[in-house]
């Protein structure tokens, strides 16, 4: 008797990212040391600014984190002489706000840890430097900040570093490069932080973490562990996997500790995708980073889900056009708590805003960036959850610049430059980590509910959405819709003839529905694109059974075992498709592997005993 593989039907293909993009730190520097004091917005012009009593403290708070040895700034500002040598730039950069990075508007949701200088603390470095920057009395100045030196939650319970490291070239454009960190675990952990040390930070613009659970990122190595470039990059995957941390490096970033009941889950088998942009120095420079991971023993009791808005199929920008604008919105089906907010745009975006309208028709800034920067880009965690409730419309809008007066546009002059993953194109991104609340757990996962809506809404939006049919795909089949989800994924595959996962599941949905005869020919096209597909070869060997082509089966099932030897499914398929060709020695070799893998096979303890008083008839 076969016994269909759990698992292999596949619930969702990875739209983007198992945006960890964890993302999870995001949150900006904050010092071990704070400040004895915070500039005193009461001085009147007639008083004396001074070094010491007035400017050290708002340059010790906002500065110096990034300002020091080791870090990515280009100079120190830890004493006077630092600061004086740098004075009329410190004015000129605080005045326009390009420092300290921080880019979203004030507004009444606050963001932890913002990085923002007040009105009066630019005006009194301003006059300082105006009034002959005075040092000051000795006595004034507060102590110099303490940072901690090494990994900044100390040691971690496992440090991974990259395999080979990447030589940067010494000129050109910025480049690109995804690390991929195996993790050697052998059972489920769970994580509560992970620390991300780049390389050398000079040359480090920032960076983020994927987590891809069956390695397809793999595919794109050139030679193991060397890594692939990629300035945006899907993760392939079988499984619902909505579990979404924002792990996310900048300069001045402090890594984030997850709260209590938050952990990221880890399982054998997966790895760690390093995403990197790079700048070049002007000389060769070797990067090779590590990430550290800090574990916990408490599980996730609370699921926190990415929703993701965009509109990359409206961008197609006209040379010289200044105020291109793209939109999108999304209604929540479910009430949920927003923890965290990271915008994305390329280098022609301009003014970046996502507002909330409440179902009482108020509206609430979700952020507003009026001068996008894609150098300063970040995660912005909300100081306090921010409640929305269902049926509230979170909405972007995005506004593009691809005129010459952009001084971040790329090209000169401007060409048409439209939605895609490289650095040249463009993209509007928005991701929501939300936490659904007041939920009742006898309804199923809350999360199913919002990302079979965003698939619903991404259809609707752009029928030639092959992620939106694929996700729909896979909330149908999860709902037992068979024939409803094999529609949607044979409108993915049409979009993408050639994807592999997508013929695979596919094929997977057919065998399910009893239809092995239309399965195969999907099943070979997922192999004819991937020939090392796991899964692929193991459906297929259920769809040749299902025709009774036992020995086809068999094929399939030993291609499946060589390539996952230590899976008791294959072993048991393969048993019982050899049985049926009545090469029960054989069959009974398999049987008896299978459970000495997984001794909980009760399919497997019957087809064994029925096996043996087959052979003992004989």
């Amino acid at each position: 008797m076969l016994h269909l593989r759990p698992g292999i039907n596949s619930w969702l293909r990875d739209a983007g990212w198992t945006v960890i993009l964890s993302l999870a730190a995001g949150a900006v520097a904050t010092l071990s040391g704070k400040p004895a004091r915070q500039a005193s917005s009461a001085a009147t012009p007639a008083e004396q600014v001074t070094f010491n009593h007035d400017v050290a403290p708002i340059i010790f708070h906002s500065c110096s984190t990034c300002h020091r040895p080791g870090e990515a700034a280009p100079f120190s500002l830890l004493n006077y002489s630092d600061v004086k040598k740098h004075a009329r730039q410190i004015v000129d950069v605080t005045q326009s706000r390009a420092m300290p990075p921080w880019l979203p508007q004030p507004q009444k949701l606050k963001f932890a840890d913002e990085l923002r200088l007040s009105d009066a603390e630019i005006r009194m470095i301003q006059r300082w430097v105006e009034q002959g920057e005075i040092e000051g009395n000795p006595a004034d100045v507060p102590a110099q900040p303490k940072f901690v030196e090494g990994w900044r939650l100390g040691k971690p319970d496992l440090v991974l570093t990259a395999n080979k490291p990447l030589t940067l070239p010494p000129s050109g454009t910025d480049t690109y490069w995804n690390f991929i960190f195996p993790v050697p675990i052998q059972q489920t952990r769970w994580v509560k932080a992970i620390e991300i040390r780049p390389g050398d930070k000079r040359y480090v613009h920032h960076a983020n973490i994927l987590v891809d659970r069956e390695g397809s990122s793999r595919q794109r190595e050139t030679e193991p562990g060397a890594g692939f470039g990629g300035m945006e990059i899907r993760i392939e995957s079988q499984v619902f996997d909505p579990d979404s941390h924002l792990l996310f490096w900048k300069p001045g970033t402090v890594p984030y500790v997850e709260p209590e009941g938050m952990a990221l889950r880890l399982d054998k088998g997966t790895d760690l995708i390093l995403n990197t942009h790079l700048q070049p120095s002007g000389k060769p420079e070797v990067i090779q980073p590590s990430i550290g991971i800090y574990f916990t023993t408490h599980p996730a009791t609370k699921l926190p889900m990415l929703l993701q808005l965009e509109n990359d199929a409206k961008l197609d920008i006209p040379p010289g056009q200044k105020d291109f604008v793209v939109t999108d919105e999304f209604l929540l089906p479910i009430d949920v708590d927003l923890l965290a907010i990271y915008p994305h745009a390329h280098y022609l975006g301009k003014d970046i805003q996502a507002l909330a309208t409440l179902p009482n028709g108020t509206t609430e800034t979700l952020i507003h960036i009026p001068q996008w920067n894609l150098n300063w880009q970040a995660v912005y965690r909300y100081a306090e959850p921010v409640r929305l409730p269902k049926g509230t419309r979170v909405s972007l809008r995005y506004v593009y610049d691809n005129s010459e007066e952009n001084p971040l546009n790329p090209s000169h002059p401007p060409a048409r430059v439209r939605g895609g993953n490289r650095s040249s194109d463009e993209m509007c991104h928005l991701w929501l980590q939300v936490l659904p609340v007041n939920f009742d757990p006898a309804r199923g996962d809350p999360r199913m509910l919002l990302q079979e809506a965003l698939a619903r809404h991404n259809v609707e939006k752009n029928p030639a959405d092959f992620e939106a049919h694929y996700n729909l795909a896979a909330m149908l089949q999860s709902k037992e819709k068979i024939e409803a989800a094999i529609h949607e994924y044979q409108l993915a595959v049409g979009l993408r003839p050639d994807d592999a996962a997508a013929n695979n599941a596919l094929g997977a949905a057919l065998v399910a529905a009893n239809h092995p005869e239309q399965a195969v020919q999907y099943l070979r096209a997922a192999l004819k694109a991937r020939p090392d597909y796991f899964d692929g070869h193991y459906n297929l060997g259920f769809a040749l059974a299902g025709q009774n082509d036992f020995a086809g089966a068999a094929e399939q099932f030993r291609l499946a075992s060589r390539l996952q030897p230590q899976d008791a499914n294959v072993e048991a398929n393969l048993g019982a498709a050899l049985a049926q060709l009545g090469d029960f020695p054989a069959a009974r070799s398999h049987f008896l592997r299978a459970l000495q893998i997984d001794p909980n096979q009760p399919i497997v303890k019957e087809n064994l005993d029925a096996l043996q008083k087959e052979m003992n008839s004989h």
